[in-house]
């Protein structure tokens, strides 16, 4: 499976959660529409997700956050992470 496949069917576990994706060239952008963002140029919380091998893992194909840390629960930490409330 690909990088894109990959990240395709994540985006697709995600509508069903209730956030809203684009798959772009940079990676899937995902976004909570149901929670505030931080400030007027962010609405909502929002992340790009980007998926790569993981050398720690013996190449392994990982999801990371735009920030590079990578997601050992992809759905569990994205929820977390667009939940809102001054995140990151």
């Amino acid at each position: 499976m690909t990088s894109q496949q990959r990240l395709a069917a994540l985006g697709a576990h995600l509508v069903a959660r209730g956030l809203t994706i684009g798959l772009t060239e940079k990676g899937l952008r995902v976004t909570n529409p149901h929670a505030g963002g931080c400030c007027d140029d962010a609405a909502h919380p929002a992340d790009t997700i980007t998926c790569h091998a993981r050398r720690e893992d013996d190449g392994r194909m990982w999801f990371w956050t735009s920030w590079g840390e990578p997601i050992t629960d992809a759905s569990k930490v994205i929820l977390g992470n667009l939940a809102g409330g001054g995140g990151r």
